[in-house]
């Protein structure tokens, strides 16, 4: 197998300004934040990004005026507000979104994985959503029953980023037994063209065939695995840490004004070249680890 162990700089590099991206990740948890913020170190703007439901990784892409479209379901901090500089983007004309159910947006992402253009969906048929779009839905009529549907695109992502668990220098990413059940990783995963993967850590092979049954994600689908501890931080990490609330409080009234979100991504993201220099700000990875890391389950 070919070893597509390499850094977080290197993998995102790839990336070039004007791409398509699908992000991994859930609005609390496992949002590809690092990654995210050495995108915005290197500057690669005008993206058009595609999720489930999402937040903070899309946000500081909109507050640093790299975002150009947004396709999904949600965008925001849940429990600590709205996503403030998506927001006024939105509102300012900057960034394009088009909306989708849970559903149908996951529809989405399986035709991407079924080799399909598109995926028949009810459950947005009625909605406003309908209307916003017809290059990515339009109503259909089944060629067996003459029954209205919604016909959704499928994702035509050029680049997927996820933030997983562990992985081998071959690409391998396997879960832990016990996480939360409501994840579509594997099916955005599934239907990459290029995916990018940062882990919590990187383990030997043989870690990986003594429980294989973990693995979801493939080696053959991965392009580059990068290690990225704390990856999703401020957000959380299933068995690994806890979301950090206190400093998702403190992006969120970061977000209050343009000015004040430039100055946080300044000294978060511009203040030091890489991910080291972040966790740094709080005082390292072994304090990190120290205030929020869980119990951890056989993994």
């Amino acid at each position: 197998m070919k070893h597509k162990l390499t850094t977080l700089s290197d993998a995102i590099r790839r990336i070039p300004s004007g791409s398509r991206v699908a992000f991994g990740g859930n609005i609390m948890r496992r949002q590809p934040n690092a990654a995210v913020r050495e995108i915005i170190r290197q500057g690669i703007g005008d993206l058009t990004v595609y999720a489930f439901a999402t937040g903070l990784s899309v946000d500081m892409l909109a507050a640093a005026g790299l975002l150009r479209r947004y396709e999904g379901v949600y965008v925001g901090l849940f429990w600590h507000g709205l996503a403030p500089s998506f927001r006024r983007a939105v509102e300012a004309g900057r960034v394009e979104v088009r909306d989708f159910s849970e559903s149908s947006i996951v529809a989405r992402f399986q035709a991407a994985c079924s080799g399909l253009s598109f995926m028949p969906v009810k459950a947005i048929l009625g909605t406003d959503m309908m209307a916003q779009d017809p290059s990515v839905v339009m109503e259909t009529t089944c060629p067996f029953t003459g029954e209205p549907y919604a016909a959704v695109r499928a994702i035509a992502a050029e680049f997927t980023i996820m933030h997983g668990y562990r992985a081998d220098r071959f690409g391998n990413v396997q879960w832990p037994l016990a996480r939360d059940a409501d994840d579509v990783d594997q099916i955005i995963a599934r239907g990459s063209r290029r995916l990018i993967v940062t882990v919590e850590e990187i383990v030997e092979h043989e870690d990986i065939l003594r429980q294989p049954n973990l693995t979801y994600i493939p080696a053959q689908w991965v392009e580059a695995v990068a290690l990225a501890p704390f990856g999703a931080h401020p957000l959380a990490c299933d068995t690994v840490h806890d979301e950090d609330v206190d400093h998702i409080r403190a992006y969120a009234e970061a977000g209050s004004t343009p000015e004040c979100a430039r100055a946080y991504l300044d000294a978060y993201i511009h203040a030091g070249p890489s991910h080291d220099d972040y966790l740094a700000r709080f005082g390292g990875l072994a304090a990190l680890r120290e205030r929020l890391s869980v119990a951890r389950s056989d993994a």
